[in-house]
Order: structure tokens, then C-alpha cells, then sequence
């Protein structure tokens, strides 16, 4: 089997795991309790609890017209990934509702694990490169016809799910319904981040070159020189990049203090580092 083929299997095996995953958040904690997340699912959530109707089908009833006229409006960017992890969905939904129990009764119990475990199946989707349909093409589409950002467009139909519910439920589902729906965002970039966060470092020293050299040598990590020049000396100098684990950042300030007192450190989060020391640019 060719590396090409072996990538397709991949990338929709993964999408099914992320999307098996999701759909235990919402039939384990978050449909049984009433907690409507945002987006389709959570408006599935509340036809579910006032007419009956199955969640999984609502929601492909949903997407299918965003769907079909995303690709009109918007070309068929959104291709077979995102047709694939909507039905996909809609199925293992409405397969596991009548068969699992739900885990608590607890709101806030269920509102924070059923938030988490729908951040690391959505987290997974995007990762290989699916969606589930419903607020990404929602939001795109608003973006399409009022010029609004699709940051804002997710906001505005996450606002308009979760206000339904406080009208067809109560506002302590709503409440809970938010701590979901952070906590989704949350591991969403946890899991397309990855757990290894890297730091870096920007050095302004007057031993730039004792600098390097010992981190070559005691780190054995590399630096990039950029060339600064101070706006009110006017004087040139090299300011020094390098990229370190969490783990190296006190020995990096212990370092660089041993051989400059009046260096200038500026350590900074870096949420993921592709290359020579770090995760393989393939993973």
C-alpha cells in the first residue's frame, strides 16, 4: 500500500475516533442532563428534550442544508472530510443513545466531562483535517454575508444555542451549558497543540558570543542571531533567538546570568515546535 493510501486510512480513521468520541460526550453526560454546548448539538440537544425528535437525525437535518449551500456559497473547499464526519456523527449518535447509560446526573459533573471528552473528539477531527459540520459552516457563512470574523460568528451561535436553552430549559442549564463549552475550547487546543509546550527566548547581552557558546554547549541547542539596534543609543547588536524546552528555562537564565548580569531576557510561551530537537515536522 502506497504512503498516500496509507495517509487516507489515517486521516479518516482518525476523524471516526475523534467523532466516536464526541458523540460519548454528548449521549454519556451532555443529552441526558440537558446541557446544550453550542452549536448543532446543543440545538439538537433541546428539540430532543421539547419534541422528541432524535439527536442525531436533527442535527444531519440541520447540517445537510448548510452543508449543501456552504458548497454553493463558498466552493467545496469543505469537501468529503466534513460530509463524512456529519453523517458519520449523526449515526453514532443516534446508534449509542438507546444503548449507553448516562454516567451522572450531576449538571456540573456532566457539563465538565462531557465538555472535555467533546474537546478531545473534536480536537482529534480537526487535527486530521475533518469537521463535524453545523457552527463551522455557519460561521463561514455568516462571515460570507456580513463581513464579520468566524471567531465572532462562532460566538454569536453558541450565544443564540445556549440563550434557547435558558428559554426551553432554565438558566442553570445555560450556566452549565458555558462551562462546557469552555472546557471544549479549552482541550480543542490542548489536543492540536499537543502537552509539550516549548519556550522561547530572546537575549540582549553584551557577551553574545560567550552567550551562544554555551548554549551550544550546555543545552546543545541551537540560536539564531538577529541583528536589533537600540532607538535610543542607536547602537547595533545582535539579539539572540532560541528555542528551549520548559524544563531548560532556568538553566538558560542561570546561564546566561553567570556570564551577563545586565542581559536582557524575554521568555515567552511557544504552544508547539517543529524540527531539529523537537517533534517531527510529519507528526
Amino acid at each position: 500500500m502506497s504512503s498516500k493510501w496509507v495517509r487516507f486510512v489515517i486521516e479518516y480513521l482518525g476523524i471516526f475516533v475523534g467523532v466516536v468520541l464526541t458523540a460519548l460526550a454528548l449521549v454519556l453526560f451532555l443529552i441526558p442532563n440537558k446541557i446544550a454546548a453550542g452549536g448543532v448539538s446543543g440545538l439538537a440537544t433541546v428539540v430532543f428534550h421539547t419534541l422528541g425528535f432524535p439527536v442525531g437525525l436533527t442535527m444531519l437535518a440541520i447540517n445537510t442544508p448548510l452543508f449543501i449551500f456552504s458548497v454553493k456559497e463558498l466552493g467545496a473547499r469543505f469537501g468529503i472530510k466534513t460530509l463524512f464526519g456529519t453523517i458519520t456523527m449523526a449515526m453514532v449518535i443516534d446508534y449509542l443513545e438507546p444503548i449507553v447509560t448516562p454516567l451522572t446526573t450531576d449538571p456540573f459533573l456532566a457539563a465538565l466531562y462531557g465538555g472535555i471528552l467533546a474537546g478531545i473528539g473534536i480536537g482529534i477531527v480537526f487535527k486530521y483535517g475533518g469537521t463535524t459540520g453545523g457552527t463551522d459552516l455557519g460561521a463561514q457563512l455568516l462571515k460570507r454575508f456580513t463581513g464579520m470574523s468566524s471567531g465572532q460568528g462562532l460566538l454569536i451561535i453558541d450565544a443564540f444555542v445556549i440563550t434557547t436553552a435558558a428559554i426551553f430549559f432554565n438558566v442553570e442549564l445555560a450556566l452549565f451549558a458555558l462551562i462546557a463549552l469552555f472546557a471544549t475550547a479549552k482541550l480543542i487546543d490542548l489536543v492540536q497543540e499537543g502537552f509539550h509546550y516549548a519556550r522561547a527566548a530572546i537575549i540582549i547581552s553584551n557577551s553574545p558570543d560567550k552567550v551562544t557558546r554555551e548554549i551550544f554547549g550546555s543545552l546543545n541547542r541551537g540560536v539564531t542571531i538577529l541583528k536589533g539596534k537600540g532607538a535610543y543609543s542607536g547602537r547595533e547588536r545582535d539579539i539572540l533567538l532560541v528555542v528551549i524546552s520548559q524544563s531548560e528555562v532556568t538553566r538558560l537564565k542561570v546561564l546566561v546570568h553567570d556570564i551577563d548580569h545586565n542581559a536582557f531576557i524575554i521568555i515567552t510561551h511557544v504552544h508547539e515546535a517543529l524540527g531539529e530537537g523537537f517533534k517531527s515536522l510529519s507528526n
